[in-house]
């Protein structure tokens, strides 16, 4: 099976900045095809900036809609495929030694897996946009972001110790969707589980009630939206599901404790 070394990935690549260990890149994703099952050298995160991805590996199927971010084990085999006319992803790869150097152990999950941490998809914001004005002081914010990065996956591995459900990734995989007209009936005949099973599950195995867990999807998909002055905070809330622009900002002052145009004007 094909291994990928470093700074190597499927579709095309648009831009790639080194920092001493740590890779950083954007791709487009342009093959209609999906990708073969392969290896990479080195582990890596993938943040969704537009369109839809789904990486599949040995365990799971996992829907990337923009605002996704997905860790994938250097060990663990995999492969890519694209769910939308355009696609495209920026990457934060690892070196080995880095890790070493720093004293952290090259197993920073258990597996690949999609992230749904908050804290992490605004870390991975500040990241992105630091990758893309790269000038002399980007070298210590992006050390100082990444440390942070590993830092904060250490409350993931207590989230991901607990034994979840088969039914529990179908379960988000209907919530990546429009979930503008969701209801507890809905998910029950979908997944054909009783509606009071599902809302006691959820809060135990996605760490959060329902309707959090859904409005948390809705500011993953405006993160990367932000980062383009060109986007108004109104179309921004329109594009990711909001009922208005004073919804979203309240929606994203709470999970942030900022408002979106301050966010944005940092």
């Amino acid at each position: 099976m094909k291994i990928l070394a470093k700074g190597n990935y499927y579709g095309s690549k648009d831009l790639e900045v080194s920092y001493n260990g740590i890779l950083l890149s954007q791709y487009n994703y342009n093959t209609d095809k999906r990708t073969d099952w392969h290896y990479h050298e080195n582990p890596y995160f993938m943040y969704v900036l537009h369109g839809n991805m789904m990486d599949t590996n040995k365990k799971v199927n996992s829907l990337c809609p923009a605002g996704s971010l997905m860790f994938n084990n250097w060990q663990e085999a995999h492969y890519g495929s694209k769910h939308s006319t355009e696609a495209g992803g920026f990457h934060l790869e690892f070196e080995r030694k880095w890790l070493k150097e720093n004293g952290i152990g090259i197993h920073l999950l258990e597996g690949s897996q999609r992230i749904e941490n908050p804290k992490l998809h605004l870390l991975f914001a500040k990241l992105y946009h630091e990758f893309l004005i790269t000038d002399a002081y980007s070298d210590l914010s992006v050390e100082v972001l990444v440390l942070q990065i590993c830092e904060s996956l250490s409350d993931l591995k207590e989230i991901n110790a607990k034994t979840s459900p088969h039914w529990v990734e179908d379960l988000k995989e209907l919530l990546h969707y429009d979930t503008s007209n969701l209801s507890l009936e809905y998910l029950s005949n979908e997944l054909s589980i009783h509606p009071v099973h599902i809302s006691r599950a959820a809060s135990k195995y996605l760490s959060m009630s329902l309707g959090e867990y859904i409005r948390l999807h809705k500011i993953k998909k405006a993160m990367p939206l932000l980062l383009d002055s060109n986007n108004s905070l109104t179309e921004i809330a329109h594009q990711t599901g909001f009922s208005d622009q004073s919804h979203f900002n309240r929606v994203f002052k709470a999970f942030f404790n900022t408002s979106p145009s301050a966010y944005r004007k940092k």
